[in-house]
C-alpha cells in the first residue's frame, strides 16, 4: 500500500489549515514538517512554534524533518511541540546513536535523513536504534528540486540492508507523477511530495493521482 506524506513546506502559509484539511479528506494520515536552520541547508522554514500549532488543528502523524546543525540542542523543544517522529540528518549529528536513543526516550519515533551523495553504509551502526530511515532524492534545503535518478541505487539497497527490521523508510525530494512509481518499485514505504501535491490545481484531486500512478 502506497503512504504519502503531504511536505507543509509547500502548503499555503495564509491558508494552512485549510491545505491540511484537503490532504486530510483526500486520505493522507501522516505530514512532513521541513525544518531548516539557515546553516546546515541555506534556507530558513520555521520552528517548534509552528510545530506545535500544526500539532493543535490536525491529528496526522507528524514527521519532523530536522534539517539543523547539532539537532541534539534542539530536540526537546521539537518532542514538546507534538511530533510523533524526530527525522535528524547523519550529516549534521556529531553522535547520532546517542540522539536517536534520546528521541526513542522521550517516546518519539526516531529518524534518521541522509544526503543524495551520503554513503548508505554509513547507517550500518545504527540500524538497531532507528524506526525510520528517510533518502533524499534531491539535495536539501530548498523545494521544487528535479528528482536525482542515482539515488534509486540507494533506495534499492536500503531495502535490502533493512530487511527483517521493523523500519519505515521514506524518500524526500522531486516526487510527483513521473517518479512516484519508481520510488515505490525501489521497495519504498511512504513518499514525501510538496509542490506536486500543493502547486496543482485541485489537491485532493492530485492525491488520488499520485497514489494511483
Amino acid at each position: 500500500m502506497r503512504i504519502i506524506s503531504p511536505s507543509l513546506l509547500a502548503a499555503n502559509f495564509k491558508n494552512i489549515s485549510e491545505d491540511i484539511k484537503k490532504v486530510e479528506s483526500a486520505g493522507a494520515d501522516r505530514l512532513h514538517l521541513d525544518v531548516m536552520d539557515g546553516n546546515f541547508v541555506p534556507s530558513i522554514t520555521f520552528g517548534p512554534m509552528i510545530v506545535s500549532a500544526i500539532n493543535e488543528c490536525t491529528d496526522c502523524h507528524l514527521e519532523t524533518h530536522l534539517m539543523i546543525q547539532k539537532p541534539h540542542k534542539s530536540l526537546d523543544q521539537y518532542i514538546k511541540a507534538g511530533s510523533d517522529t524526530i527525522i535528524i540528518h547523519t550529516e549534521a549529528s556529531s553522535n547520532p546513536k546517542e540522539d536517536l536513543l534520546y528521541i526513542r526516550k522521550n517516546n518519539v519515533y526516531a529518524g534518521i535523513a541522509l544526503n543524495p551523495y551520503t554513503d548508505e553504509n554509513c547507517l550500518l551502526p545504527i540500524l538497531d536504534y532507528l524506526d525510520y530511515i528517510l533518502i533524499m532524492s534531491v539535495v536539501p534545503g530548498k523545494g521544487g528540486q528535479s528528482f536525482i535518478k542515482s539515488t534509486l541505487n540507494k533506495m534499492e539497497n536500503i531495502v535490502q540492508m533493512t530487511k527483517g527490521r521493523n523500519i519505515t523508510i521514506g524518500v524526500d525530494g522531486g516526487v510527483n507523477l513521473d517518479t512516484i512509481s519508481k520510488v515505490y518499485d525501489a521497495g519504498i514505504d511512504i513518499t514525501i511530495v510538496g509542490s506536486a501535491l500543493f502547486k496543482s490545481d485541485n489537491i485532493s484531486q492530485r492525491y488520488q493521482d499520485l497514489m494511483n500512478a
